[in-house]
């Protein structure tokens, strides 16, 4: 299933939202007035974390106004997003999600939040393709036809760490098992960071992760990526293979991350923060450290990114159907 971005897509989505963002004259030109709350919700070091940090530096330098980042993290970024859901809509907190709140209403079968009532969707900020990692010491010299073989002939001895049950890093796990009819152990912790640091210290094997929040480790060398999703390598990491290449066309899985208001948050309101955002991630520091972790700004806003979102949670509900994915 390609969850890839069409580029074409995103560029007309983008010029139609600037369309549509541009007649409203009367937003409130003054906002923020004081500091504004975005809640992450996972640990600090998770992809949505690395990507959340730089454009809260840049959104604080651009605006005048601090952008506080607020981690919430457990259950699979869904309890901290039933947190931003339940305050006050008036444009001082925010809420920055990812693919994962597009699988969530597909796995958790009761959420206290409703991603497409309870929020409003503002922009979608950075899209990463996910890597399979392994732990550099354990698999020195392994490349990935080498660590398949080893995989498939230790059925269920191997395992992999995800973000948590019904993140994106379970679902591209169980992919990968379906694709390569191979049986892991999906290790479930409170979000990526806590992961990658388990990774990193050799106590599992391998992690299905998107390249933003493991890009400093690779390059660090303390964790060896052997596969990047989709049909292309990824400019950042021009000597990591893609997954077509290496036998499996079809697995593409790819992280993205947005940002919400909580439903009711005016709309001039929801124009200026719009602004502000695309000011904050459109800045050279910014577009340096997308570049850096393989990623790209989408700058998919208002109504485009509710549809992408509608259409997201339309095929991942497929993914989990057809994988048999469940709750650990």
């Amino acid at each position: 299933m390609n969850h890839d971005l069409n580029r074409r897509d995103i560029l007309c989505a983008a010029i139609a939202g600037a369309a549509v963002y541009s007649t409203a004259g009367h937003a409130q030109a003054t906002w923020p007035t004081r500091p504004v709350n975005l809640v992450v919700p996972f640990p600090a070091g998770g992809g949505t974390d690395a990507f959340a940090r730089p454009m809260g530096a840049q959104f604080t330098r651009l605006s005048g106004k601090s952008l506080v980042i607020d981690n919430r993290g457990g259950a699979g970024g869904t309890l901290g997003a039933g947190v931003a859901a339940k305050a006050a809509p008036d444009g001082y907190t925010l809420f920055m999600g990812a693919v994962h709140h597009a699988i969530a209403p597909s796995m958790y079968p009761r959420l206290d939040y409703d991603i497409e009532k309870d929020f409003v969707p503002l922009i979608l900020v950075a899209s990463v393709p996910q890597v399979l990692v392994v732990n550099s010491k354990k698999y020195e010299g392994l490349d990935f036809k080498a660590f398949l073989a080893r995989v498939k002939s230790n059925p269920g001895k191997l395992n992999y760490g995800s973000a948590g049950s019904g993140t994106s890093h379970h679902l591209a796990g169980e992919l990968f098992k379906q694709q390569t009819k191979t049986f892991i152990t999906h290790i479930p912790y409170r979000g990526a960071g806590p992961a990658l640091n388990d990774l990193i210290a050799g106590n599992v094997d391998m992690m299905f992760d998107g390249l933003g929040s493991s890009a400093g480790h690779i390059k660090g060398g303390r964790i060896k990526a052997l596969m990047v999703s989709g049909s292309k390598r990824n400019a950042a990491f021009p000597d990591v293979p893609c997954a077509a290449e290496l036998g499996l066309p079809d697995y593409t899985v790819t992280t993205w991350y947005g940002i919400w208001a909580p439903a009711g948050t005016p709309p001039d309101v929801q124009v200026r923060a719009i602004e502000e955002i695309t000011r904050a991630v459109s800045a050279d520091e910014s577009r340096a450290i997308w570049a850096g972790q393989g990623a790209e700004f989408a700058n998919v806003r208002g109504p485009q990114f509710d549809a992408f979102v509608k259409g997201e949670i339309r095929r991942w509900a497929q993914v989990v159907k057809a994988s048999g994915a469940k709750l650990d």
